[in-house]
């Protein structure tokens, strides 16, 4: 039987009891239950998936992060956040634990991201985009950050304009995070008024896709939703775009399209809306859509969603490893657990705060699945690809021109 050990403890957030880590041996190595800290199952949710990223984890593991740590970057926390990450990691990794009380690193983001610091309820999804983002800017190669505007792509070659964005984003952002969980898409904006285009390659970390209406059933197949992001979108005045032309903010027609894919794909099931309430004025809706989305386990084929070239050694073919799911109403309220993959054994595991179970893949196939971890199932592309195309290509000059190559060169046989 599992005693689980209580003490008095100061907290910041008021006096009480807290759960302490428990040594013991672990159901799997780097499989272990997390203590509920009040209301953290949504971090815990996170940290049980973002720990079977093999490279970044044996990244931290293997000490290499200290090598790259950026201690004097505004936008990263000191390397604080990155050398609690570091110690939790080890702490999952080490053998001794069989439940861990992640207090360190939940207090280290809570003291850079006021938001996290307390004991409410958090939408896994949130947590999950500032962590990543914190450890890399924690661990950007680049220290000093040039100011880089973004350009027009409209009118341009696709690929001469996506080479160039991410050259331009490499300027201000490299770390392994960037290497392993970021990706390209071109974002295509078009105006109802004058038909004015504009066209600009943004970079993503995670993919949002809308929850289609079910055409049998109850159970909305992954591939509906991936259509409806790819078919685009009217924004709204909410996040209306200027047309210079017209001079006015407009509800421009949307169209993005996944230029690459990282190793690392996570999608973001946009399971909770926000609806104007017809009887009363400035109300808005909360709602939660409760369909099942049915994702793919072991093959999830993104080829004819990607816009740009596709390398045969390593395919934009997935498989799952993990699953951030919400039981509840609202984001901010209810519980999260978290079905991940083991990336040492292969195994599925039911995490749920501090109760660790053996399941399977399918098991995570629910109306509550919200952030679906992939991970590439062959090769491994750093920058989703862009490295191989910049190798050989040469950068365009302040006009957006490419430098010619010089035939005499050749000819002299230099």
């Amino acid at each position: 039987d599992l005693v689980e050990v209580m003490k008095p403890f100061n907290n910041i957030h008021g006096s009480g009891f807290v759960r302490e880590s428990l040594r013991g041996n672990p159901i799997a190595s780097g499989t272990v239950g997390l203590h509920n800290l009040g209301n953290s199952c949504y971090m815990n949710s996170i940290l049980q998936c973002l720990n079977q990223i093999k490279p970044i984890t044996n990244f931290f593991l293997k000490g290499e992060y200290l090598n790259e740590m950026n201690k004097n970057n505004p936008l990263g926390s000191g390397g604080r956040i990155s050398t609690a990450y570091a110690s939790f990691l080890n702490d999952v990794w080490g053998s001794e634990y069989s439940i861990l009380a992640p207090r360190l690193l939940k207090q280290t983001v809570g003291s850079f991201a006021p938001q996290f610091n307390n004991n409410f309820q958090h939408d896994s999804h949130e947590f999950c985009q500032f962590l990543m983002d914190g450890l890399h800017e924690d661990l950007n190669r680049v220290k000093n950050k040039p100011y880089v505007e973004q350009f027009e792509a409209y009118g341009m070659e696709d690929r001469l304009a996506a080479e160039q964005s991410w050259r331009n984003h490499l300027k201000r952002h490299d770390s392994v995070f960037v290497d392993h969980t970021q990706g390209m898409h071109r974002s295509h904006l078009t105006c109802p008024g004058c038909g004015r285009e504009s066209v600009k390659f943004d970079v993503y970390s995670s993919i949002s896709l809308p929850l289609v209406p079910p055409k049998s059933g109850s159970t909305i197949p992954l591939k509906d939703c991936l259509d409806q992001f790819a078919a685009g979108e009217q924004l709204d005045e909410h996040n209306a775009w200027y047309c210079s032309n017209c001079k006015r903010h407009v509800c421009a027609l949307k169209l993005i399209t996944l230029w690459n894919t990282p190793d690392v794909l996570v999608f973001h099931l946009k399971r909770f809306t926000f609806e104007k309430c017809p009887d009363v004025e400035g109300r808005i809706l909360k709602r939660k859509i409760e369909d099942t989305v049915n994702f793919p386990i072991d093959r999830l084929d993104m080829t004819e969603y990607v816009l740009g070239p596709v390398d045969p050694d390593a395919p934009p073919i997935y498989k799952l490893f993990g699953v951030s799911e919400h039981s509840g109403t609202t984001a901010n309220s209810g519980h999260y657990t978290a079905t991940v993959r083991n990336s040492e054994d292969g195994n599925w595991y039911r995490y749920n705060d501090s109760n660790v179970g053996f399941t399977s893949g399918d098991a995570a196939i629910t109306g509550g699945a919200y952030l679906l971890f992939y991970q590439r199932s062959k090769g491994s592309l750093r920058w989703a690809g862009m490295e191989k195309e910049l190798s050989g290509s040469p950068a365009l000059d302040e006009e957006g021109f490419q430098a010619v190559v010089g035939k005499k060169k050749k000819k002299n046989g230099r």
